[in-house]
């Protein structure tokens, strides 16, 4: 590996421990062959999300649209001609071109980043996953060449898992995602509970908005149990990894939970100690599947 391109790795290396720390653990799992492959898909999503989502960027809408148009069209072009001189496109070209990555993936990611400066929210779940597949659903579909699988199913599993990330993370982040002037959970499914985006906006907890949060945890558990058997069909070496990030991701939800589902005061965050008992678990999985 050249020193560009090693430099490109170790980049977004940097930016998966920085900005993607349960998902960076879960990284660690990985044999440290498989590793450099998965931080270079993290990077690639992770400056294209600061691109549209930096709070403190002076840039305006439109602005920050050209801007990542801009960055699209490079990356896209780079994948096409198979070289890159992009410091987050070397990595990801390489990582693409090694494991056959259909490169409409990341149009199908890019398509989902220019929703987010225009779309404020969504009235079906139909309609949000448009958005979440490209958003998650395609990152899935690009680990799964780099985990290793036996079956063409670990796919349709890989999809499910990354929806339910994102949903997970969707519950957990309404505060959040309101500062930036969105709302991702499907209008007309919070207004079976007789909630609206008016009352989302006066951030005070109620007796709707805690029937429409569970009705939305249920979805998350439903596609993790869906998911699950698709892990069996990774590398063994891959499974415990995934499992980790399963349990930790969707775990989300459960915290969610555990504070009352007061999402407005208080952020859902998966404490130390399960972190520690997850990753111990699946270290110990990890290395006897390396010995076997």
């Amino acid at each position: 590996m050249d020193a560009l391109l090693q430099a490109s790795y170790l980049e977004c290396k940097r930016l998966n421990s920085l900005h993607g720390k349960t998902y960076y653990l879960a990284t660690l799992l990985l044999p440290k062959n498989k590793r450099p492959y998965v931080h270079a898909l993290y990077g690639f999503a992770r400056y294209a999300d600061e691109i549209v989502d930096d709070l403190a960027s002076t840039l305006t809408p439109q602005e920050k649209a050209d801007a990542l148009r801009s960055w699209s069209t490079g990356v896209l072009n780079d994948l096409a001609a198979g070289r890159s001189t992009d410091h987050i496109g070397r990595a990801l070209v390489d990582t693409a071109k090694k494991f056959a990555i259909p490169h409409q993936h990341f149009v199908d990611f890019l398509h989902s980043m220019e929703m987010d400066l225009t779309v404020t929210h969504y009235q079906t779940y139909e309609d949000l996953l448009e958005y979440v597949y490209g958003s998650a659903a395609v990152i899935g579909l690009e680990m799964v060449p780099i985990l290793g699988y036996s079956d063409e199913r670990a796919f349709e599993a890989a999809k499910k898992l990354g929806i339910a990330f994102q949903l997970a993370n969707f519950i957990r982040d309404v505060s959040e995602d309101l500062d930036r002037g969105r709302v991702y959970l499907p209008l007309q499914e919070l207004a079976q509970f007789g909630v609206d985006r008016a009352m989302l906006e006066r951030r005070k907890l109620t007796p709707e908005i805690v029937a429409a949060l569970k009705f939305q945890i249920a979805r998350v558990r439903q596609l993790q149990a869906e998911s699950q058997v698709g892990i069996s069909y990774l590398d063994k070496e891959s499974r415990p990894c995934i499992r980790a990030a399963s349990e930790l991701y969707c775990g989300i939800v459960d915290e969610v939970e555990a504070i009352g589902y007061d999402i407005f005061n208080k952020r859902a965050k998966t404490s130390t100690a399960r972190r520690a008992k997850v990753a111990g678990l699946a270290y110990l999985q990890a290395i006897t599947a390396r010995i076997r």
